[in-house]
């Protein structure tokens, strides 16, 4: 969004953060504003979490932004980073034309979609076998964050909707960008967090518990033990 800045209108990103705790609800954890994002930006973000009380975190599903996955290794060790797979597929076929697209979504498909990590190793090979001389960056990116990947098959396939995707906060981000984008710049920041956050609250009554949430949590029991109470 655009906020004066001085005596300049600058271009500034807000980051969200959406957590679940374990009864399933849904809610945002803070904005944060910044010009640029990076390893020492998110773990102040994450430190910051930390410091207000979130004691732990399961699983933190990221859509590839830089710097991440290493600052949230360093501040929750035991939690497992998985990349969105939405972001993973999209960012995949804008290497791919129009002829070609969807047959190229039909062959990602087993790879996400297999019983288990070997499985979803094999897929890729196959992938790269059919693709790989034609479009080598498309197996190259997925091979890139391959352990970021694959930790959502470890669930049972009802369940991997909860864990695989950033699809919640980007359903919040549309609800947000109605609200700022007749409003052309801002003020202030104070101005701009003042508005998102007033959307942020409307768009929370619509909000209803997670999907199959009593079959994540026995999952979770099974894979995190202890950590959950």
């Amino acid at each position: 969004m655009k906020v004066r800045d001085g005596g300049a209108v600058r271009n500034k990103a807000c980051y969200v953060a959406i957590g679940v705790n374990l009864d399933g609800e849904r809610d945002v954890l803070g904005l944060w504003f910044q010009s640029s994002e990076g390893a020492k930006f998110w773990l102040q973000v994450l430190n910051e979490l930390k410091q207000r009380g979130v004691r732990d975190v399961l699983i933190c599903c990221v859509d590839g932004l830089k710097g991440f996955p290493e600052a949230i290794e360093a501040v929750f060790p035991d939690a497992w980073v998985q990349t969105c797979i939405v972001h993973l597929i999209r960012q995949s076929l804008r290497f791919v034309p129009d002829k070609h697209r969807r047959q190229v979504a039909n062959d990602l498909k087993p790879i996400y979609t297999a019983v288990d990590a070997d499985a979803a190793a094999e897929a890729l090979h196959a992938f790269e076998a059919s693709w790989g001389e034609r479009y080598p960056m498309i197996g190259k990116t997925w091979r890139e964050t391959w352990e970021y990947v694959i930790p959502f098959l470890a669930f049972p396939a009802e369940v991997r909707r909860v864990v695989y995707t950033t699809n919640t906060i980007e359903a919040l981000h549309r609800q947000i960008r109605k609200t700022i984008k007749t409003r052309g710049h801002f003020p202030t920041e104070e101005a701009a967090r003042k508005l998102i956050y007033l959307a942020i609250t409307n768009a929370e009554r619509k909000w209803r518990q997670t999907y199959h949430w009593s079959s994540a949590l026995l999952s979770f029991k099974i894979h995190f033990g202890d950590r959950l109470p």
